[in-house]
C-alpha cells in the first residue's frame, strides 16, 4: 500500500487535480466576490457578519494552497489546509442535504437556492478529499519546486 500512495505519477496527479481544483474554484470568487458571498449565504451556516469576510478570505486562501500544491512549495502545509477545506466543504454539503436544502454547492459558480441536490457535489468533494488524503500521505518528492 505504501508504494502505491508514494507513487510519483499518482502525487504528481493528485497534485494537479487538488491545486487545479482550488485554483480554478477561486476564479469566480475572486472575480465577483457579492455573487460568492450569496452562494455562502444559502447554506445558513455562517453568521451573516462573517460572511463578507469569507467571500474575500475564501478565495484567497484557495489560490495559495491550489498553487502551492502544484508546484510543490509549501506542499505539507498547502495539502492540509487543502485537506481542511474539503472536510468543511463536505460537512457544510452534508448538513445542507440533512437540512432539506437544496442548492448548487457555489464551488465553481454562484450558487443558486433550490435548484438540485447536494448529492452530486458531494461525492465530487469526497473523491477530491481521497487525492488530497494520498496527496498528504505520500512521500514522494518527484517534480516539486521545493521539497520540504
Amino acid at each position: 500500500m505504501r508504494k502505491l500512495i508514494d507513487n510519483d505519477y499518482l502525487t504528481l496527479i493528485s497534485r494537479l487535480v487538488i491545486g487545479g481544483m482550488f485554483v480554478y474554484a477561486a476564479i469566480y470568487k475572486v472575480i465577483d466576490p457579492a455573487a460568492f458571498a450569496k452562494s455562502i449565504w444559502y447554506y445558513h451556516l455562517v453568521p451573516g457578519k462573517w460572511i463578507n469576510l469569507m467571500a474575500i478570505v475564501l478565495p484567497v486562501l484557495e489560490v495559495v494552497c491550489g498553487v502551492a500544491v502544484i508546484v510543490g512549495f509549501w506542499h505539507r502545509g498547502a495539502a492540509l489546509w487543502a485537506n481542511i477545506m474539503l472536510v468543511a466543504f463536505i460537512a457544510a454539503l452534508a448538513s445542507t442535504i440533512v437540512r432539506g436544502i437544496s442548492i448548487d454547492c457555489g464551488c465553481f459558480r454562484a450558487a443558486q437556492s433550490a435548484t438540485h441536490s447536494a448529492w452530486n457535489s458531494l461525492l465530487f468533494d469526497v473523491v477530491a478529499l481521497l487525492f488530497g488524503l494520498q496527496l498528504l500521505a505520500s512521500r514522494s518528492r518527484r517534480w516539486m519546486l521545493k521539497p520540504s
